[in-house]
């Protein structure tokens, strides 16, 4: 008896084409190349997605959802909104870190990726930053941070944070310092919003 193909859906297309894009990299990668790995008809991954574009959008927001994802659990622990903030960052640091680190070829082919989906990367700025302002408003209601407006404090302690997220500093990472400076940038900026 032939076994029956496994259907395809989205999620193996992505997991197709992110395999694909660390074999080739993002200048090679061809929606070709992910239907052969699928054993499909090109026509086939454009059902699910119409364009190549569109395909390699939706990678990088996979991409980009899995640090958010793991993060929110954070946000919505019934803890010390200074120690969930801390946890917060330290985990986001972490994230990064890890993902230039254990797989450098996929990270360099994101980083193409995200230059390219403005969208993508915008959605994900706006949902970790609004992870951000629930932790800050919660640490106003305990009273032990001090926000007018906890929006524009979650923006301004992202921006503080950049050069430890922001994958644009990645080679700094791996410095015998780079703990060090984060941890005293952390301090710092979690001194600035308490009361």
């Amino acid at each position: 008896m032939t076994p029956t193909p496994q259907t395809l859906t989205a999620e193996r297309i992505l997991e197709a084409t992110e395999e694909v894009l660390r074999r080739h990299g993002p200048a090679k990668a061809t929606v070709v190349d992910v239907a052969r790995a699928l054993g499909v008809s090109h026509g086939s991954v454009y059902r699910h997605f119409s364009t190549k574009a569109a395909l390699r959008e939706a990678v990088t927001k996979r991409w980009l959802d899995r640090t958010s994802d793991s993060l929110s659990r954070i946000v919505a622990e019934d803890r010390d909104p200074e120690v969930r903030l801390r946890d917060w960052f330290t985990a986001l640091f972490a994230a990064k870190r890890r993902k230039a680190g254990d797989d450098p070829e996929l990270f360099a082919t994101y980083m193409v990726l995200t230059e390219e989906s403005g969208a993508a990367v915008a959605e994900h700025i706006a949902d970790l930053t609004g992870q951000l302002a629930r932790i800050v408003r919660a640490g106003v209601a305990a009273g032990a941070f001090t926000a007018p407006d906890p929006a524009t404090t979650a923006r301004a302690l992202f921006q503080a944070t950049v050069a430890f997220h922001d994958p644009s500093h990645a080679r700094k990472w791996e410095q015998p310092c780079a703990k060090a400076d984060f941890e005293a940038v952390l301090d710092l900026v979690i001194r600035g919003v308490r009361i």
